[in-house]
């Protein structure tokens, strides 16, 4: 699942526990939102770090 999934069904564990009082609900959803979290923020690094190798390689061949 991608990471703004996870954010959303996080959410989602979290009002359904606090609703019902389940502590272990909401804790799964604690989890979620935190796993969706670092999950969008290794897919903007991956972003980066391909334009910055794309832009490596169209310096190196000389096409600025």
């Amino acid at each position: 699942m991608g990471g703004k999934t996870d954010k959303a069904k996080g959410h989602v564990k979290e009002a359904v526990g606090d609703m019902t009082d389940d502590e272990r609900l909401e804790r799964e959803g604690k989890m979620d939102r935190a796993s969706g979290e670092l999950k969008g923020k290794a897919e903007d690094a991956k972003d980066r770090f391909g334009e910055g190798v794309d832009a490596a390689k169209e310096k190196l061949s000389g096409n600025d």
